[in-house]
């Protein structure tokens, strides 16, 4: 909300400089997002009068003026405005003076000069050279009553300070002048001059019926009739400078005056052209089909859940958001209808959002806007109404039907001065609140507050307690130090950091996303097998109803969504969190009954193995690639990888990793339906894996390097298709030589499947060569070849044995 200084302190002038008047209020939980002043600097700008504007020798777009400005002799000035004509009164530069600087940046000085063969002492200057309005129109036009000679920044207060406040919610009894001016009385112990509201006279009997047929929409609805208005009536100009210093632009008188109350007194209302309406006046909810067309050019269709009020033919106005084009004020108006309500918060919040607008009334009215001062309001319009249109006022009509009833809450000042943080006595606690404007009764070491009709946030003891903390000031706080011994948590040298997964799988090619915990239901049934998710009470979006327990659904979604903008080749990682129930967790100060909330770290690839290049030809990537990935991030552990299955997960490319017996995740191709599902050209290969395993690392051992040199066997064994690596390699391992320092599988051969090459003593259709390089060594010494021998035997016999090989 943006307002000017000089209109607060019009309320509540308190000694303090604009400054700290910002400061007070910010620490009073208003904060004050902006203070700027409203006129740019400038000086030798003065009021001057036109005495005669005559037309220039040497060019027909300027005139010659002479202009008095309080000084002995009048000025000559050449002019170029439109509108400089003789007995107006405009600002006027004087020679020497400084204007607001322009598109350069520098401040425009006035010399003595001439303008075609004329001298001009001065310059005469609109409202945009003095860089206090958009608009320019010739020169700025000032009353009457400008003072000849006097400093133009006196004359129209272009000193003042401009105000824009960040407010929250529960302050919606700040929203108007007046409103903030009762907070800076009760904050500095500053007197506040009261608005006065006093009874217009009635001079006609006109009335115009109203029904109130929603209680629950309407809890009080006044109104009167003025008949006999002049729209064709000029704004006054301080009320259009008011409303232009709280970022309002002047439209008519009537619409000036009804947003002028608002900015004034917190109360939006309404001005409907009587003459327009058809019969009497229905405040209802809407009807299913029911159409409106707005004052903002909008036709909006309302259903049971809108207010409206509506006449005997059709809707006029959106309830306490908008009012409609049928019945709008124009310069044609002579009869009007003044209205001003208490709306429900509670039914008018969100509608103005369902039609992707928002208004001034409904931001007001759906935070809640005192029920109580109704007809003082109404006065107060029309007062302003005959005093700027003339009219006549009929009775005000005022209908009450359910208000709100304010609940007493009461405030423990012990507990006060616990959430505070600070000793409070009884006597602050009950100062501070009376300051404040609300009625309390004490107890023992208690305060009891009956909350006004304007306070809609005071419900609970906290509400108090916030008030008091407000009053005080949060600057009183005292700095106090932790009373709990602070010790530093430092990782253990058998971990590493999140961090350090991060940056090595961005090393290895992989970007990372950040996505919501919450994912479509569909995803956790198909992707991640989990037919009972964690459900949402209040989902931002009906799609994102559950808690995730996998990654991988979001890493697909990221992935299509990439490319459906034609990215060619994706890498993505996400290391987050995941939520599934698990009845043996309990309450802790990390977890909650219930549900287990490990971290995860998944990743996926789609696309080319590399960038397009001609150093290699291209090849998309598969499985053993994002396996490679995998035993990278884990190095310098050994996983083992096992045959798995997984819900997203193609059946026979998929894989378990394991560590020390654990299951730590999984690593395989996106499963063909799921893959058919999402439209996707190939497979993307994925793998996830729980975080902790990730982190953790053996501390390093010292251990000396050998100064015998290893020795490499080769072997070639012939071995059924079925049998897998990772029986091979446990086959040799199990040779039992403690020589053996490492085995390597190096090729796999397989036969042509012919009749001609099994006829020749090739390999049978089932069976397959694996060629593998033995290291062996020894620390203390050279092996012998009896040595070496042994060792590669030991390794055969166990092949044979284990996994039924021979020798090729």
């Amino acid at each position: 909300m943006q307002f000017p200084e000089s209109w607060l302190r019009a309320f509540c002038n308190p000694p303090l400089t604009s400054q700290q008047l910002a400061d007070t209020l910010t620490m009073a939980g208003l904060e004050v997002e902006e203070l700027r002043p409203f006129a740019p600097a400038f000086t030798g700008v003065v009021v001057g009068r036109i005495l005669s504007a005559e037309q220039h020798p040497n060019a027909d777009r300027l005139r010659v003026c002479q202009v008095d400005v309080g000084w002995d002799a009048p000025l000559n000035i050449v002019c170029g405005a439109p509108n400089a004509r003789a007995g107006i009164r405009v600002p006027c530069a004087t020679v020497g003076a400084l204007l607001p600087p322009g598109e350069d940046g520098k401040p425009f000085a006035i010399k003595l000069g001439k303008l075609r063969g004329v001298e001009s002492q001065g310059m005469l200057c609109s409202a945009k050279e003095l860089q206090i309005s958009e608009e320019s129109n010739g020169l700025l036009e000032l009353g009457d009553d400008a003072v000849i000679g006097r400093n133009i920044r006196e004359q129209l207060g272009l000193d003042d300070m401009l105000f824009t406040l960040k407010l929250t919610p529960n302050l919606a009894h700040c929203l108007s002048v007046y409103g903030i001016a009762r907070e800076v009385s009760a904050l500095t112990d500053t007197p506040l001059q009261q608005p006065t509201l006093p009874q217009v006279a009635v001079q006609v009997q006109d009335r115009l019926p109203v029904s109130v047929q929603a209680p629950d929409l309407c809890g009080r609805f006044s109104g009167r009739v003025v008949r006999g208005v002049n729209t064709q009536a000029q704004t006054p100009a301080w009320m259009v400078e008011r409303l232009a210093r709280c970022g309002q632009r002047s439209i008519s008188p009537l619409v000036d005056i009804s947003n002028y109350v608002m900015f004034e007194l917190g109360r939006p209302s309404h001005i409907f052209d009587l003459d327009k309406i058809h019969g009497g006046l229905q405040v209802r909810w809407g009807r299913e089909g029911e159409q409106l067309k707005l004052l903002n050019g909008n036709t909006v269709t309302v259903d049971a859940e809108v207010g409206v009020i509506a006449d005997d033919k059709e809707v006029e106005s959106l309830a306490g958001i908008m009012g409609g084009d049928a019945t709008a004020v124009s310069d044609d108006t002579q009869n009007i209808f003044i209205e001003a309500a208490f709306w429900w918060p509670k039914s008018i919040a969100g509608r103005s959002r369902r039609y992707n607008f928002s208004t001034d009334a409904g931001h007001r009215f759906e935070r809640g806007v005192d029920p109580s001062t109704t007809v003082e309001h109404v006065e107060r319009i029309t007062q302003l109404v005959l005093d700027i249109c003339g009219g006549q006022a009929g009775p005000l009509d005022d209908q009450t039907l359910a208000l709100p009833e304010g609940t007493p809450v009461t405030l423990r000042v012990a507990r006060a001065a616990k959430v505070i943080g600070m000793p409070v006595t009884q006597d602050q606690c009950a100062e501070a609140l009376r300051r404040l404007g609300l009625e309390v009764t004490e107890g023992e070491g208690t305060v009891t507050v009956a909350p006004p009709a304007f306070r809609f946030d005071l419900q609970i003891e906290e509400d108090l307690i916030e008030e008091v903390a407000r009053v005080i000031g949060y600057e009183q706080l005292p700095t106090n130090p932790p009373l709990a011994p602070i010790t530093a948590k430092l990782r253990a040298e058998s971990k590493r950091g999140p961090f350090a997964v991060r940056r090595q799988l961005a090393q290895l090619g992989y970007q990372e996303t950040i996505n919501f915990s919450f994912v479509e239901e569909r995803w956790e049934r198909e992707l991640a097998g989990n037919a009972d998710p964690i459900k949402l009470l209040n989902p931002i979006a009906s799609q994102m109803s559950v808690m995730r327990s996998s990654l991988l659904g979001s890493l697909i979604a990221v992935l299509k969504f990439n490319l459906d903008r034609k990215a060619q080749r994706v890498r993505l990682f996400e290391l987050g969190r995941v939520f599934r129930k698990d009845a043996s967790v309990q309450d802790s100060d990390t977890s909650v009954a219930g549900f287990d909330q490990p971290m995860r770290v998944a990743g996926l690839a789609y696309g080319g193995v590399d960038s397009l290049q001609w150093g290699s030809a291209e090849r998309n990537i598969d499985f053993f690639d994002i396996k490679g990935d995998v035993q990278a991030l884990l190095a310098p552990l050994q996983a083992l990888f096992k045959p798995a299955e997984h819900p997203a997960m193609h059946p026979g490319r998929c894989a378990s990793v394991w560590l020390d017996d654990r299951c730590i995740g999984h690593v395989g191709e996106l499963h063909p339906k799921w893959r058919q599902s999402y439209e996707l050209a190939q497979a993307p290969v994925m793998f996830e894996l729980a975080l902790d395993a990730v982190l953790h690392r053996d501390v390093p051992a010292f251990s000396p390097v050998s100064r015998q040199q290893p020795v490499e066997r080769d072997i070639a064994v012939v071995v059924k298709e079925s049998v897998t690596h990772a029986a091979v390699m446990d086959a040799i391992r199990a040779g039992g030589s403690e020589l053996l320092r490492d085995a390597v599988l190096f090729d796999v051969y397989r036969p042509k499947k012919t009749a001609e090459a099994v006829a020749a003593g090739s390999l049978a259709a089932d069976e397959k060569s694996l060629a593998v390089r033995l290291t062996l060594s020894r620390e203390d010494a050279t092996l012998t070849e009896q040595e070496i021998e042994a060792a590669v035997k030991g390794a055969l016999v166990s092949l044979e044995q284990r996994v039924g090989a021979r020798l090729r």
